[in-house]
């Protein structure tokens, strides 16, 4: 465990606690400084016991150290969020009650709260103290066992780890065969291209990707092969690693350098460690100066690695290579001054998988599984999701395993056999290494990540308001948003993250977390009391947990009781399978100081009346669930950051709702019907006093009335806005409201029904920063503003009726990666002549005339997705689609016969009357498969 990082968190918060509520605990003013002081020396004296320490993990007293830290700064936080509980509600009865007499009558009871919480306090600072002198008794912070950790680049890297035993690691990759490597034979024969071609100038080669992909494999095969020992000069392999002194790093080159050459009058290998930097540097740039060189830099985690190693290598145009690996993705997109290449490597295939574990698991019968076997083989390989150094662990572990019940235990409780059994502990510990070297708050962001189901996509914009809410987002000059998204791109950089789906300005639009990194977090989190998993059967075992996820796979859901969850902050229900309507609508809300609730595809359908008491509250996620209405005393949760009411049942909002000045992101709308048809998607009614709400970001997706779009030009911080029921007469006023909104990313206005006119034309010019625009309503015209949309990346046209050719009008955006036409075209040919040059995905959905697409050559040549639906008259694609560099997929449905005919012509798939639709996806060779879809 990172000692100082396992509580830094957690103790960074209850001081920003009492420093933020201080005004309010005057009473109590002593013994609050006292204990903010006792929590920032424990702090300071977590980050010393570190820099002397080696291996945490190993060393039972600082752990249970650490323990008891982390469990009184959990108190802390407990008793500061219990005194504003009881403070908000005498706050609140105040302002029901004006007489004296009743307040005077309440008084004692108030000064016996103050004076409770001043107790706990004071009986919180002795207990500090005993710890702090139990500590030192024992000398916790001068257990040593390891030399003291480098700092690099403004942060302090963990010494958790043996560097011998990661250098051991990475260089027993150069002893493979050949026969014991399975699936990267395309990459290394890139790779060899890239090494071995006629190119003079010295050239960096980055291999990139997640912790056990199976990089240094790939390079260490390719290093030692004879072609490319015979094709340079000199060869050298450092391993670099998180814990590194550039001098030791040109020590070992030279060594290996002088094994080359056998120099006589170099210096003795010997003296190396007493050279200086310049000395070393210059060595080195003397024994490569004339030749061509391969280097071999083997798990670099920062760009400084290669900012002070560059010096040291000659650039002379003799066809030099610098191979590096990395999991750092900020390090492979590196502008090293010099030519560079960029190989990412990806989990290997199901096939290919199963082809790798099956020589490890089953190498006494030639690879091949016992058919009794394979079921829980291949579940196995499934868990490991491609990954190479998890496929070769398990098969290692599994070949001496010979009974199905052996093989049952182990698919059964790959956590535990994660954290315990000698055969997967290099994963583990190749994991942790990504882990450790996170900045502490993004240690508690990905470890929160497993709080959603197994293979559970997680929408970006969903879990940066859950870290927000949770006060996981440092406070910076930049709002939380931007911040929080910055978290997420990183934990993507390093693989932590993998993304699913991207939005069309290529941010993440859903991602995952790999089987084994969630098995790795949910080890992590089980210890350190961050997460617990219930089925919703069972009680939930354990005591001061914070956060608990229940995934509910039963018809009854057991409500759980309070035991061992009184300092419970986060609520979480998946509803896995079919569970009863009644089951969650008894769901316990007993915890009055909890944070988060995210009861999100839950079949919930009423509130409990307890909801309005969780004051603490900062997010409510009810999405998709049977909601009809919000209690009317909503407003008592003026903590509340987000409020989620996607796919409810909700039609209008209580006037109470303006009330939450804190609120930033509210959404709300409900689906009418299913398919295309106008109305599919309604809004919600909302006092016309919400734009009081400045904190507000996020407002979607709202009802039109004048009394509202009049008030709309003051919301001018809003960064999302949705309207519905837009009419001809509120142009004007509705144009002149989002003019003002210089801020505004995502835009979509709505008309009232499908004949109404959608009049856009009074605005001016779009907001700056628009990338996302969805106009649904008939247009005489596209706005005469389109040509503005700088920044735009997604372009929505519904029911617009278009009769004229539109494309002109939007043909030179320069960030246009994203089309969708539905309904919005009544014309029979569409041209795309020129222009286009981002555009990576079109939809054309119910255009009933539209019989061509017409496509210069040139155009669109970075398109990946081409959709047509209900397209009857639809004869042909575009010339030379099949030629597109990026073309990936293209899907018809419902297009005309005769196209059918043409796609499937040339295949053995004949068209047939219950074709419904066929998808077209591109193979690796650049050929094309073909998908049928029938009625």
């Amino acid at each position: 465990m990172d000692l100082s990082s396992s509580v830094d968190l957690v103790t960074g918060k209850a001081i920003s606690i009492l420093e933020n509520e201080v005004s309010l605990l005057t009473e109590v003013r002593a013994a609050i400084d006292n204990v903010k002081l006792d929590l920032k020396t424990m702090k300071s004296f977590l980050e010393d016991a570190e820099e002397k320490k080696g291996v945490a993990a190993n060393n039972k007293t600082e752990n249970e150290w650490v323990a008891s830290v982390r469990d009184i700064a959990y108190e802390i936080e407990d008793v500061v969020d219990e005194f504003m509980y009881h403070f908000n509600k005498q706050k609140q009865w105040r302002g029901k009650c004006s007489s004296f007499l009743l307040k005077l009558i309440h008084f004692p009871k108030n000064l016996l709260v103050r004076h409770r919480v001043a107790v706990k306090l004071q009986d919180i600072d002795k207990r500090i103290k005993r710890i702090t002198e139990r500590s030192q008794r024992f000398q916790v912070s001068r257990l040593e066992s390891g030399k003291c950790n480098e700092k690099r680049e403004g942060k302090t890297v963990a010494a958790n780890y043996d560097t011998n035993w990661v250098k051991n690691l990475s260089e027993s990759s150069l002893f493979l065969k050949d026969d014991e490597l399975v699936g990267i034979e395309k990459a290394q024969r890139k790779l060899l291209g890239w090494l071995m071609d006629k190119e003079l100038q010295r050239t960096v080669i980055a291999v990139v990707g997640m912790g056990g992909l199976g990089k240094t494999t790939l390079a260490a095969n390719t290093f030692k092969k004879p072609i490319v020992e015979q094709h340079f000069e000199c060869c050298a392999w450092i391993t670099v690693s998180q814990q590194y002194t550039i001098e030791e790093l040109f020590n070992s080159l030279i060594k290996e350098v002088k094994k080359k050459e056998n120099r006589e009058n170099g210096p003795r290998i010997e003296n190396l460690s007493a050279m200086t930097y310049i000395d070393l540097v210059e060595e080195l740039r003397k024994s490569l100066e004339t030749k061509r060189y391969l280097i071999v830099l083997d798990d670099v985690w920062c760009t400084a690695v290669w900012e002070r190693f560059s010096n040291a290598l000659p650039t002379s145009m003799n066809g030099s290579r610098i191979l590096l690996t990395t999991r750092q993705e900020d390090v492979a997109s590196f502008e090293f001054g010099v030519l560079r290449h960029r190989l990412p490597l990806k989990p290997l295939t199901d096939a290919k998988g199963w082809t790798l574990f099956c020589k490890k698991a089953f190498p006494s019968g030639l690879g091949r599984c016992p058919p009794y076997l394979e079921s829980l083989a291949r579940k196995l390989v499934a868990k490991c999701e491609g990954l190479p150094l998890a496929i070769v662990a398990l098969g290692g572990l599994m070949a001496s395993k010979k009974s199905t019940r052996e093989w049952s235990g182990i698919y059964e409780n790959l956590n535990w056999e994660l954290s315990e059994n000698d055969k997967l502990k290099r994963l583990k510990y190749i994991s942790l290494l990504s882990y450790h070297d996170l900045p502490y708050r993004l240690k508690h962001c990905f470890l929160y990540c497993c709080i959603f189901p197994e293979d559970y996509e997680i929408k970006r914009k969903r879990l940066i308001r859950l870290w927000m809410a949770e006060g996981f987002v440092e406070q910076q000059e930049e709002d939380p948003e931007v911040v929080a998204d910055g978290y997420l791109e990183e934990l993507v950089y390093r693989g932590l993250l993998q993304v699913v789906t991207r939005n069309g300005s290529g941010r993440p639009k859903t991602c995952k977390m790999h089987d084994i990194l969630r098995e790795l977090a949910l080890s992590i989190s089980k210890e350190e009391k961050f997460v617990a998993k219930s089925d919703g059967k069972e009680e939930v075992e354990g005591d001061g947990i914070r956060r608990l996820s229940i995934e509910a796979r039963e018809k009854e859901m057991k409500a759980s009781g309070k035991a061992g969850l009184s300092r419970l902050r986060s609520l979480f229900v998946f509803a896995i399978d079919v569970v009863s309507q009644s089951s969650f609508n008894r769901l316990p809300f007993g915890f009055k100081l909890l944070r988060v609730l995210d009861l999100e595809d839950a079949p919930v359908n009423e509130l409990p009346g307890e909801l309005v008491k969780l004051f603490n509250l900062r997010y409510l996620n009810l999405t998709s669930t049977q909601v009809k209405e919000l209690p009317k005393s909503i407003g008592e949760l003026y903590n509340l950051q987000s409020l989620l009411l996607k796919r409810t049942q909700i039609k209008e909002l209580p006037p109470g709702i303006v009330k939450l000045k804190n609120l930033r992101h509210l959404i709300v709308y409900r689906y009418n019907v299913t398919g295309f048809e106008f109305h599919y998607a309604l809004g919600a009614s909302v006092p016309s006093n919400i734009c009081r709400l400045k904190s507000l970001q996020v407002l979607s997706f709202v009802e039109a009335r004048v009394s509202f779009i009049k008030q709309l030009s003051s919301m001018t911080q809003l960064r999302r806005f949705s309207i519905a029921n837009v009419k001809e007469a509120d142009e004007k006023i509705l144009c002149f409201a989002i003019s003002k909104m210089r801020r505004l990313h995502y835009l979509l206005v709505k008309s009232c029904n499908e004949d109404e006119q959608l009049k856009m034309d009074a605005l001016e010019s779009a907001p700056r920063c628009l990338d996302k625009l969805v106009l649904a309503g008939k247009l005489e015209k596209v706005p005469h503003w389109f040509h503005s949309l700088h920044s735009l990346t997604s372009l929505y046209l519904h029911w617009s009726g278009l009769r004229d050719d539109f494309l002109p009008h939007i043909q030179a955006l320069p960030n246009l990666a994203e089309i969708l036409l539905l309904k919005a075209y009544e014309g029979e040919r569409l041209n795309f002549l020129e222009g286009f040059q981002k555009l990576k995905r079109l939809h054309i959905v119910e255009c009933p005339r539209l019989k061509e697409i017409a496509m210069n050559e040139g155009v669109m040549p970075c398109l990946q997705e081409l959709e047509i639906v209900r397209c009857q008259e639809m004869m042909t694609l575009p010339h030379g689609w099949e030629s597109l560099p990026d073309l990936k997929q293209v899907f018809l449905q419902d297009v005309s016969r005769g196209l059918i005919d043409k796609i499937c012509g040339s295949s053995e798939i004949q068209y047939q009357p219950t074709i419904r639709a066929v998808d077209l996806i591109r193979r690796e060779d650049h050929g094309w498969r073909h998908k049928i879809y029938r009625y």
